[in-house]
């Protein structure tokens, strides 16, 4: 079975997201994907090493980058630098469609030279959480004619491997021409510090978690671990367990055969009757309801809303 229809989120131990690559040999991700508002797969923070490209083919949707909410339009095309916090965002009640591009820097890195040249001085500058490519940006028809083709390209390491370096090519002159790269760069703790608290609660969800151990958890008072998760985050730490809870919820609705009552013991609920009420406040359904819904869709679509979900 694929990791992504266990119920599971690889994490490394720095709390950040093993992406689940097309090809375990090669570290790409391509798909092209949709969200629409309370989908289980909207609004999940997350971090990986990883760069993110997302063009939107059709509809309009959004992107929350370390907190930033970052509006995109049919056309546009975003580019969620490394270790960044971020989540897509339905924005209106019809579906949104994107080509997302989930793909490990290491590619770009073919020598040392390179790599210290043309690839860090981007990744590891604190100044450039992502990059934006709009209507009016003079690279953003290149973007998304570079991004449309990719999903007919994902099982071609050689052809995806080019497109990167066309894309990164563009990303470079957008830099050049916007924004400066020469700075030292420091790390934001506050970043660390958010990270750290997602990373203890996608531990930890199955326990009694409070909101002082999660404070604790990055040594901080629970008032500042309040500010951080709405700066970074836009909810309360509270909230975002609970939200995290019942995508786990999901999930195992979806992967398993396990009895309500076994995945309310399995996510933390204290019964059925909190994590109905809870499940249905984020995703418009009761967890039978769910459960039936999804075991009605076709094989193709259950397929692709597992493939979502790794691109969150």
């Amino acid at each position: 079975m694929k990791r992504e229809a266990k119920g599971l989120i690889v994490k490394r131990d720095d709390g950040s997201e093993v992406v689940n690559y097309d090809n375990a040999a090669f570290p790409s991700y391509i798909y092209g994907g949709w969200v629409v508002k309370k989908a289980t797969w909207e609004k999940v923070p997350h971090f990986h090493e990883d760069l993110e490209f997302v063009t939107v083919t059709s509809g309009k949707m959004a992107y929350s980058v370390n907190g930033k909410t970052v509006f995109l339009h049919e056309g546009d095309t975003i580019m969620v630098n490394s270790n960044q916090i971020h989540y897509s965002i339905a924005t209106e009640d019809e579906v949104a469609r994107y080509v997302i591009f989930v793909v490990h820097p290491s590619i770009l890195m073919s020598s040392v030279t390179v790599e210290m040249q043309a690839v860090r001085p981007v990744i590891d500058n604190p100044e450039i959480p992502y990059l934006l490519f709009r209507g009016y940006n003079e690279y953003a028809e290149e973007m998304r004619k570079l991004m449309k083709p990719l999903p007919d390209l994902r099982h071609d390491a050689f052809a995806v491997t080019l497109k990167l370096f066309q894309l990164w090519e563009i990303v470079r002159k957008q830099v050049e021409h916007y924004m400066h790269t020469e700075e030292e760069t420091v790390s934001d703790p506050k970043m660390q510090m958010v990270k750290t608290m997602l990373f203890y609660i996608s531990e930890h969800y199955a326990e009694k978690v409070k909101l002082e151990e999660i404070a604790e958890s990055a040594h901080i008072s629970k008032s500042f671990c309040n500010n951080l998760f709405q700066q970074y985050v836009e909810e309360s730490p509270i909230n975002y367990l609970m939200h995290f809870r019942c995508r786990k919820v999901a999930e195992y609705l979806r992967a398993t055969p396990m009895t309500l009552t076994e995945i309310a013991d399995a996510t933390g609920f204290a019964g059925v009757s909190y994590m109905s009420e809870t499940f249905r406040k984020f995703f418009d359904s009761s967890p039978a309801a769910y459960r039936k819904q999804w075991a009605k869709l076709p094989e193709e679509l259950k397929d692709e809303k597992k493939d979502e979900k790794k691109g969150e």
